[in-house]
């Protein structure tokens, strides 16, 4: 415990420390993540918590943008709303659409209820752009922010504290959800809504109170987008934004509270820091998204449980070691991986074919800095030397993973000792 309240003050101290620390671009970056960690976060309760599986959480989200964008606009951020409030305004409408979509989506689970969530922000997209009077038609809506409470809201400090103060009351909200009964019967839900339902509770209306519960902080997270982006289009409500929202999460660990939070953070900057150095940037996140459902399927939050679990077993040292062979090996894989899919995405590019037409031969490649010779042998040999470096280190750590698995014997497996044999007792006569 006092490690992880530990853990959680010096993350404190390091965000509030965040904008004398970072430059403008990496602010806006900082508030893109900690708002999309808010929005994985609520679709972690729906989808971790209670199981239920959600494809199209991204129409709560654009709900609470959009809503909020008109308090704005009628209500000037002033009167008994002002702008450190307006996210109000969003938690209302995510929960009151919430509570009528949760009310249809709930009556079936499984696929079916991922279907169904799909089917309703789809139909959300594409009526979006036809009511012009509540979304703006393609251009959206845009406003201003303005001053409340002494501050002026102008600059983009100012901005994060409020994105900032509302995440984190937000996520105190959720996490302490989770020690109420409804967040323990949300795990009875996951686990088994038959007994549930055979023990007298009402599944389907605690199914609406978790979705509702879920789409609400969803709307919160898409008022502060709305409030640091000033404006809101109906792009929001485009399918990619719900695959991004499950894909940090399952990234992250949805299984575990910080899981999405976490997932969320780091796939933010993850594009942030890679979207301007290539074209391939979604490829190399669906990519991950893959490795780490194989490799890792209780997500980067898992992986950081399961070292401390082998750290107190085996010892630390044990997973140093693992650790030392484990990390060259993904730098090796993802940098022969990286110098293949730029090489190819290159060579197969409208510019490149253009170039080499007007040439009349095969231009060199331009990868890290350096220009490479397409039909040279060493182009390809360094990614080929990288893969197998790394693919040679990858299986040394799949052998001492296996070694611990060998020497873990379940106590429910070990022998059992044969009980003493007793004298039978003889009975006077």
């Amino acid at each position: 415990m006092r490690l992880h309240l530990s853990l959680g003050a010096a993350v404190l101290a390091a965000l509030a420390a965040a904008p004398w620390l970072l430059s403008a671009g990496l602010l806006n970056a900082a508030i893109q993540m900690l708002i999309a960690a808010l929005f994985a976060s609520a679709f972690g309760l729906l989808a971790g918590r209670a199981g239920l599986l959600s494809f199209g959480h991204a129409a709560y989200f654009g709900i609470g943008s959009f809503a909020t964008v008109h308090a704005m606009q009628a209500l000037g951020g002033a009167g008994l709303l002002p702008t450190p409030l307006l996210p109000l305004v969003g938690a209302l409408a995510g929960l009151l659409v919430g509570v009528a979509a949760g009310w249809f989506a709930t009556q079936r689970s499984g696929t079916a209820f991922s279907m169904i969530t799909l089917a309703i922000a789809e139909l959300v997209h594409a009526l979006a752009p036809q009511l012009k009077g509540w979304f703006g038609g393609e251009a959206g809506l845009s406003t201003m922010r303005m001053p409340a409470w002494g501050l002026g809201f102008g600059s983009t400090t100012e901005v994060y504290f409020l994105v900032l103060a509302w995440v984190g009351l937000s996520l105190a909200a959720l996490y302490g959800l989770t020690a109420t009964p409804l967040g323990r019967l949300t795990l009875a839900l996951r686990e088994n809504a038959h007994r549930l339902r055979f023990l007298g509770y009402d599944v389907h209306g605690l199914g609406v109170a978790v979705f509702a519960t879920s789409t609400m902080f969803a709307g919160v997270a898409g008022s502060l987008q709305a409030i640091s982006n000033e404006a809101a289009n109906y792009v929001v409500f485009e399918a990619g934004v719900s695959a991004a929202v499950v894909l940090n999460a399952y990234i992250g660990g949805v299984g575990s509270f910080l899981g999405p939070a976490l997932g969320a953070a780091l796939m933010t900057f993850f594009g942030y820091a890679v979207s301007d150095a290539t074209q391939s940037w979604l490829l190399y996140q669906g990519a991950l998204f893959v490795v780490v459902l194989l490799c890792m399927p209780a997500g980067l939050a898992g992986l950081v449980e399961a070292l401390a679990r082998a750290a107190a077993r085996h010892g630390p040292r044990a997973v140093l070691r693992v650790l030392v062979l484990a990390v060259p090996a993904a730098v090796l894989l993802s940098g022969g991986l990286v110098f293949v899919v730029e090489a190819v995405q290159r060579l197969f590019s409208a510019d490149y074919r253009a170039l080499a037409a007007a040439a009349d031969g095969w231009p060199p490649l331009r990868i890290g800095g350096r220009d490479w010779a397409p039909l040279a042998t060493g182009t390809w040999l360094l990614p080929a030397a990288l893969l197998a470096s790394g693919t040679l280190l990858a299986a040394l750590v799949r052998r001492q993973l296996a070694s611990w698995q060998a020497v873990e014997v379940p106590a429910a497996t070990a022998p059992v000792a044969a009980a003493p044999a007793t004298a039978p007792r003889r009975v006077a006569p």
